[in-house]
């Protein structure tokens, strides 16, 4: 049979803790996944607008050259 703490021992606890402490912890967890993933979404929707800018500009970018060959 294993011991009360063993999965305590596989996370890298050495000594037991309290399953209220423990309790506390994955509380905490669960609230920096959620800003992670909050701060995912701003980088990502970041990501996307500076996209959009870069595309808007190489189009730019490639009507002027046309315009000028054309001269």
């Amino acid at each position: 049979m294993m011991p009360p703490n063993w999965f305590q021992k596989k996370w890298g606890l050495e000594d037991p803790v309290a399953i209220d402490e423990l309790f506390q912890r994955v509380i905490d967890l669960e609230q920096k996944v959620k800003i992670l993933e909050q701060e995912n979404i701003e980088v990502t929707n970041e990501l996307y607008r500076m996209e959009n800018s870069l595309d808007a500009r190489i189009d730019i970018l490639a009507e002027n050259c046309m315009n000028n060959h054309n001269v």
